[in-house]
Protein backbone atom coordinates (compact mmCIF):
# COMPACT_ATOMS: atom_id res chain seq x y z
CA UNK A 1 0.00 0.00 0.00
CA UNK A 2 1.21 3.48 -0.83
CA UNK A 3 1.27 6.18 1.84
CA UNK A 4 -1.57 8.13 0.17
CA UNK A 5 -3.80 5.05 0.01
CA UNK A 6 -3.14 4.26 3.68
CA UNK A 7 -4.00 7.81 4.73
CA UNK A 8 -7.13 7.82 2.55
CA UNK A 9 -8.32 4.53 4.07
CA UNK A 10 -7.55 5.60 7.65
CA UNK A 11 -9.68 8.69 7.06
CA UNK A 12 -12.44 6.77 5.25
CA UNK A 13 -12.82 4.22 8.05
CA UNK A 14 -12.69 6.74 10.92
CA UNK A 15 -9.36 5.66 12.40
CA UNK A 16 -8.19 9.18 13.21
CA UNK A 17 -10.44 10.59 15.92
CA UNK A 18 -10.40 14.08 17.41
CA UNK A 19 -11.32 15.08 20.95
CA UNK A 20 -9.59 14.86 24.35
CA UNK A 21 -8.04 11.46 24.94
CA UNK A 22 -6.29 9.83 27.89
CA UNK A 23 -3.51 7.67 26.47
CA UNK A 24 -2.28 4.52 28.19
CA UNK A 25 0.95 6.41 28.96
CA UNK A 26 -1.09 8.76 31.15
CA UNK A 27 -0.57 11.63 28.72
CA UNK A 28 -3.36 13.51 26.94
CA UNK A 29 -3.87 14.10 23.21
CA UNK A 30 -6.35 15.86 20.93
CA UNK A 31 -6.13 12.98 18.44
CA UNK A 32 -6.45 9.22 18.78
CA UNK A 33 -5.82 6.47 16.24
CA UNK A 34 -8.40 3.70 16.62
CA UNK A 35 -7.12 1.09 14.14
CA UNK A 36 -9.88 -1.34 15.16
CA UNK A 37 -12.12 0.78 12.91
CA UNK A 38 -10.24 -0.33 9.78
CA UNK A 39 -9.23 -3.80 10.98
CA UNK A 40 -12.90 -4.81 11.30
CA UNK A 41 -12.97 -4.90 7.49
CA UNK A 42 -11.20 -8.11 6.35
CA UNK A 43 -10.16 -6.75 2.95
CA UNK A 44 -8.52 -3.74 4.61
CA UNK A 45 -6.84 -5.86 7.28
CA UNK A 46 -5.48 -8.10 4.53
CA UNK A 47 -4.04 -5.11 2.60
CA UNK A 48 -2.40 -3.69 5.72
CA UNK A 49 -0.96 -7.11 6.59
CA UNK A 50 0.45 -7.46 3.08
CA UNK A 51 1.96 -3.97 3.32
CA UNK A 52 3.81 -4.84 6.51
CA UNK A 53 4.89 -8.23 5.14
CA UNK A 54 6.43 -6.49 2.10
CA UNK A 55 8.58 -4.32 4.39
CA UNK A 56 10.23 -7.53 5.64
CA UNK A 57 10.15 -9.50 2.38
CA UNK A 58 13.93 -9.99 2.36
CA UNK A 59 13.92 -11.59 5.80
CA UNK A 60 13.25 -15.16 6.82
CA UNK A 61 10.42 -14.97 9.37
CA UNK A 62 9.11 -18.02 11.20
CA UNK A 63 6.59 -16.36 13.49
CA UNK A 64 4.63 -13.14 13.88
CA UNK A 65 3.76 -12.05 17.43
CA UNK A 66 1.44 -9.19 18.32
CA UNK A 67 0.27 -7.85 21.66
CA UNK A 68 -3.41 -8.23 22.49
CA UNK A 69 -5.54 -6.46 21.56
CA UNK A 70 -4.15 -4.25 18.80
CA UNK A 71 -1.78 -6.83 17.35
CA UNK A 72 -4.13 -9.83 17.19
CA UNK A 73 -5.96 -9.26 13.88
CA UNK A 74 -3.07 -7.44 12.22
CA UNK A 75 -0.53 -10.04 13.35
CA UNK A 76 -2.70 -12.79 11.90
CA UNK A 77 -2.88 -10.99 8.54
CA UNK A 78 0.87 -10.36 8.44
CA UNK A 79 1.54 -14.03 9.29
CA UNK A 80 -0.88 -15.15 6.59
CA UNK A 81 0.85 -12.95 4.03
CA UNK A 82 4.28 -14.25 5.08
CA UNK A 83 3.08 -17.89 5.18
CA UNK A 84 4.08 -18.45 8.80
CA UNK A 85 2.49 -18.88 12.23
CA UNK A 86 0.96 -15.95 14.04
CA UNK A 87 0.34 -15.75 17.78
CA UNK A 88 -0.26 -13.05 20.37
CA UNK A 89 0.77 -12.14 23.88
CA UNK A 90 -1.56 -10.91 26.62
CA UNK A 91 -1.22 -9.12 29.90
CA UNK A 92 -2.13 -11.10 32.99
CA UNK A 93 -1.89 -9.20 36.26
CA UNK A 94 -0.21 -6.41 34.29
CA UNK A 95 2.55 -8.64 32.88
CA UNK A 96 2.86 -9.42 29.16
CA UNK A 97 3.09 -13.17 28.57
CA UNK A 98 2.29 -16.11 26.35
CA UNK A 99 -1.01 -17.78 27.15
CA UNK A 100 -3.51 -20.13 25.47
CA UNK A 101 -0.85 -22.78 24.95
CA UNK A 102 1.17 -20.60 22.56
CA UNK A 103 4.88 -21.30 22.41
CA UNK A 104 7.95 -19.90 20.72
CA UNK A 105 10.78 -22.21 19.72
CA UNK A 106 14.38 -21.33 20.49
CA UNK A 107 16.01 -19.82 17.41
CA UNK A 108 12.77 -18.91 15.64
CA UNK A 109 12.94 -15.64 13.72
CA UNK A 110 10.14 -13.39 14.96
CA UNK A 111 8.48 -10.23 13.68
CA UNK A 112 6.58 -8.18 16.28
CA UNK A 113 3.50 -6.40 14.94
CA UNK A 114 1.02 -4.00 16.51
CA UNK A 115 -1.51 -1.48 15.28
CA UNK A 116 -0.09 1.78 16.68
CA UNK A 117 3.21 2.52 18.38
CA UNK A 118 3.07 5.51 20.72
CA UNK A 119 5.70 4.96 23.42
CA UNK A 120 6.90 1.52 22.27
CA UNK A 121 5.97 -0.01 25.64
CA UNK A 122 3.83 -2.87 24.31
CA UNK A 123 6.33 -3.73 21.58
CA UNK A 124 9.16 -3.80 24.12
CA UNK A 125 7.12 -6.00 26.46
CA UNK A 126 6.52 -8.46 23.61
CA UNK A 127 10.23 -8.26 22.73
CA UNK A 128 11.12 -9.32 26.29
CA UNK A 129 8.75 -12.30 26.09
CA UNK A 130 10.15 -13.38 22.71
CA UNK A 131 13.79 -13.00 23.79
CA UNK A 132 12.97 -14.89 26.98
CA UNK A 133 12.00 -17.86 24.83
CA UNK A 134 15.36 -17.77 23.01
CA UNK A 135 14.01 -16.50 19.69
CA UNK A 136 15.60 -13.92 17.41
CA UNK A 137 13.70 -10.70 16.71
CA UNK A 138 13.86 -9.63 13.08
CA UNK A 139 12.04 -6.34 13.63
CA UNK A 140 8.97 -4.47 14.78
CA UNK A 141 6.22 -3.02 12.61
CA UNK A 142 2.92 -1.20 12.97
CA UNK A 143 0.27 0.41 10.84
CA UNK A 144 1.03 3.78 12.42
CA UNK A 145 4.04 5.16 14.25
CA UNK A 146 2.87 8.11 16.36
CA UNK A 147 5.85 7.98 18.70
CA UNK A 148 8.12 10.88 19.59
CA UNK A 149 10.85 11.33 16.98
CA UNK A 150 13.50 10.25 19.47
CA UNK A 151 11.98 6.81 20.12
CA UNK A 152 14.73 4.21 19.95
CA UNK A 153 13.92 0.53 19.58
CA UNK A 154 16.64 -2.14 19.78
CA UNK A 155 15.65 -3.75 16.46
CA UNK A 156 14.63 -2.36 13.05
CA UNK A 157 11.27 -0.56 13.19
CA UNK A 158 9.39 -0.34 9.90
CA UNK A 159 5.87 1.10 10.24
CA UNK A 160 3.57 1.67 7.27
CA UNK A 161 2.98 5.30 8.22
CA UNK A 162 4.36 7.97 10.55
CA UNK A 163 1.89 10.46 12.01
CA UNK A 164 2.87 13.30 14.32
CA UNK A 165 0.30 13.83 17.04
CA UNK A 166 0.70 16.37 19.81
CA UNK A 167 0.61 15.05 23.38
CA UNK A 168 0.24 16.90 26.65
CA UNK A 169 1.12 16.33 30.27
CA UNK A 170 -2.10 16.10 32.35
CA UNK A 171 -0.95 19.05 34.47
CA UNK A 172 -0.24 21.20 31.39
CA UNK A 173 -3.06 20.23 29.03
CA UNK A 174 -4.88 22.95 27.08
CA UNK A 175 -7.81 20.57 26.56
CA UNK A 176 -8.24 20.17 30.33
CA UNK A 177 -8.11 23.96 30.67
CA UNK A 178 -10.95 24.19 28.11
CA UNK A 179 -12.86 21.58 30.16
CA UNK A 180 -13.23 19.26 27.16
CA UNK A 181 -14.42 15.83 28.32
CA UNK A 182 -11.55 13.35 28.71
CA UNK A 183 -12.08 9.95 27.04
CA UNK A 184 -9.99 6.77 27.51
CA UNK A 185 -10.35 4.70 24.33
CA UNK A 186 -7.41 2.24 24.64
CA UNK A 187 -7.25 -1.32 25.96
CA UNK A 188 -4.41 -0.95 28.48
CA UNK A 189 -4.84 0.55 31.92
CA UNK A 190 -3.60 4.12 31.94
CA UNK A 191 -1.10 5.48 34.42
CA UNK A 192 -2.83 7.59 37.03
Amino acid sequence: MEREEIIRNLEKFGVLQEGHFLLSSGLHSDKYLQCAQILQHPEQAEKLGEGIAKKFSGEKIDLVVGPALGGVVLGYEVARSLGCRGIFTERKDGIMQLRRGFSIEKGERVLIVEDVVTTGKSALEVLEVVEGEGAEIVGISAIVDRSPKDLKLPVPFKPLLRVEVEIFSPDNCPLCEQEIKLVKPGSRESKK
